[in-house]
């Protein structure tokens, strides 16, 4: 099946949705969400595009982005997506695909207030409706970054967010009254169907062997991870969001 072209304008943000292969838990580990949020920061040197809202769940990911360009938008997406795929299967000792199909995008006007506020609400609101939490603060979405005015490195406010009143604090108190008022509907429960227990104990009792892609392992020594960078990034952006940065920061402690 060809797929449809998107239609992309001039001062539009896009709400994007990228989801695992088979809708895996690969994003678990902290070391993927720090590849992730080191790869989104080289993305923004790279094209500059700006960055409102984020949020990675498990098995997915939630963005919204303004590019700089209109047609900037499927090049942004399609070099972060390679970057975190080559590093992802790497790290993961797999092969294949690492992401499920083409990305989920939504767009609408920049000066869409009512519609930005409720998907910023919507993104930041992912961890509660997925009952990972009660509150909503969460180390891997910037929404510390709206209720805290912090500076995580990667994100910045949106302008529908700027307008809600006269000084940073009282748009921060207003988005947080907003966010408060939000009752997400419950994630639908992952239903089985025919087969699927017969295929997880067949799966179970075999062994499959894992190979490295010839053409992936020279891609990545021609890039040595530079560790600490990517370190210090996520450490910025999690200490500006999360619920207590005392706690959250033991994690970056180097034992």
């Amino acid at each position: 099946m060809a797929y449809h072209c998107r239609n992309l304008k001039a001062e539009y943000c896009y709400h994007i949705t990228m989801r695992c292969n088979n809708r895996e838990f690969r994003l678990i580990r902290l070391e993927c969400r720090e590849i992730l949020l080191y790869a989104l920061k080289r993305c923004q040197d790279k094209f500059e595009f700006k960055l409102y809202a984020l949020c990675i769940m498990s098995n997915h990911v939630h963005y919204l982005m303004e590019p700089n360009k209109p047609n900037d938008l499927p090049r942004v997406m399609h070099w972060l997506n390679w970057f975190t795929a080559m590093c992802f299967n790497r790290m993961l000792n797999r092969t294949g695909h690492f992401w499920e199909k083409r990305y989920h995008s939504t767009g609408f006007p920049i000066s869409d207030k009512r519609r930005a506020l409720n998907t910023l609400r919507y993104i930041h609101g992912n961890p509660k409706a997925a009952n990972m939490q009660q509150g909503w603060f969460y180390d891997f979405s910037n929404y510390g970054s709206y209720e805290r005015l912090t500076d995580d490195g990667i994100t910045q406010w949106h302008p529908a967010f700027l307008a809600l009143g006269t000084t940073l604090d009282i748009c921060a108190a207003a988005y947080r009254k907003f966010c408060k008022k939000y009752k997400p509907q419950p994630k639908p429960e992952k239903k089985s169907h025919w087969g699927s227990k017969l295929l997880a104990e067949i799966k179970a009792k075999s062994q499959i062997k894992k190979k490295t892609s010839p053409g992936q392992q020279s891609l990545w020594n021609e890039w040595e991870a530079p560790a600490e960078e990517i370190r210090q990034v996520a450490k910025k952006f999690v200490l500006a969001n999360c619920f207590d940065p005392k706690i959250a920061g033991i994690q970056f402690e180097i034992p």
